[in-house]
């Protein structure tokens, strides 16, 4: 399987690239394909290089560039050369801790959208009561319209299913209230949409129905779910540093704690972002994951297994079919 990493986009670029490439060769057999400053990266690799194929892309697009023209058509930076690759034939899936606005803006340059589709959406899964939760958009598109949530919603029911196995997945709106006249002017227009939709719909649902694990996928504006996004995994850090805290804070909660530290670690491990690894730019035409800026090696890891799992149910092919039906029936109920 053809994975694309790029090394140039974690914050401390390219050295937890490099040790997520050793650690996914071990763990899947094969490593991903590593596309960067093709002379460092082998000097860093040095002998556990054997088995790494390496792209050259000398230039970097930096978490501080501006989305210009000329960066976009840049055929030498990582992103561009590793999405190049996509285009071409000649990789499964990518993954990148880079630039969010850059990743998008180069993947529809280069890839396109998929057949109707209007905006493509970051997708992340949260952990909530019972399992997890498909969240979309958490920050590619910060306006919105009622049809982009729509096809949101169309794309984030197939990859509950198919990626976390999920069969009819309950799809709910993220509002400031459970009753169908709450909400903001978009949340009002595309409530409507969603009941007509042939989904799943179980309404407007709030924080505690979300967390709670009462839906599947929650559906919102990028900058709704980027605030949501943020906000949770500041939450969940604040929660797993307070607890090791109170439990270091005497002899008898230290006793407590190594009592309850199975119970804790897999507590930890569930609030982990770097379990997840990355967010799958849904709706181009492609299989792009965008990690974290601050990802680490087990991040990449993460991220490269998701990647590989998508391309293993075939998501794509899904994701066409999905949206190309969503739109036929809604034309057919518009048309009666």
């Amino acid at each position: 399987m053809r994975i694309v990493l790029d090394t140039m986009g974690s914050d401390a670029h390219p050295q937890p690239e490099i040790e997520a490439a050793v650690m996914a060769l071990k763990e899947f057999g094969e490593s991903p394909i590593l596309v960067g400053p093709g002379e460092r990266l082998r000097g860093l690799l040095g002998n556990r290089g054997e088995r790494v194929e390496i792209v050259d892309a000398p230039e970097v697009f930096e978490m501080s560039e501006h989305i210009s023209g000329s960066a976009l058509r840049s055929a030498k930076n990582s992103m561009g050369v590793g999405m190049d690759l996509l285009k071409e034939g000649k990789a499964d899936a990518y993954v990148s801790a880079g630039n969010t606005g850059g990743a998008m803006a180069i993947a529809l340059s280069r890839l396109g959208r998929l057949s109707g589709v209007k905006r493509p959406a970051l997708s992340v899964l949260f952990p909530v009561n019972g399992g997890k939760c498909v969240v979309l958009d958490i920050g590619a598109n910060a306006e919105c319209k009622p049809e982009y949530l729509l096809q949101f919603a169309l794309m984030g029911a197939v990859y509950a299913e198919h990626i976390l196995g999920v069969k009819n997945p309950r799809v709910g709106l993220i509002s400031n209230g459970e009753e169908a006249g709450k909400g903001n002017e978009l949340v009002k227009s595309t409530y409507p949409l969603l009941e007509a939709s042939g989904l799943n719909f179980v309404g407007n649902i709030e924080g505690k129905e979300l967390f709670g694990g009462q839906v599947d996928v929650a559906v919102t504006d990028g900058f709704t779910g980027n605030v949501l996004m943020k906000g949770a995994e500041a939450i969940a850090k604040l929660i797993t540093d307070r607890i090791r805290e109170e439990l270091m804070a005497s002899v008898r909660t230290k006793i407590g704690g190594l009592l309850a530290k199975p119970a804790f670690r897999e507590l930890a491990k569930d609030l982990d972002p770097r379990e997840v690894g990355a967010a799958p730019l849904l709706g181009v035409n492609g299989l792009v994951f965008v990690a974290h800026g601050r990802s680490d090696a087990k991040a990449l890891v993460s991220a490269i297994r998701l990647a590989r799992q998508s391309v293993e149910v075939g998501l794509l092919d899904y994701l066409r079919t999905a949206i190309e039906q969503g739109l036929s029936q809604l034309g057919a109920e518009a048309a009666e």
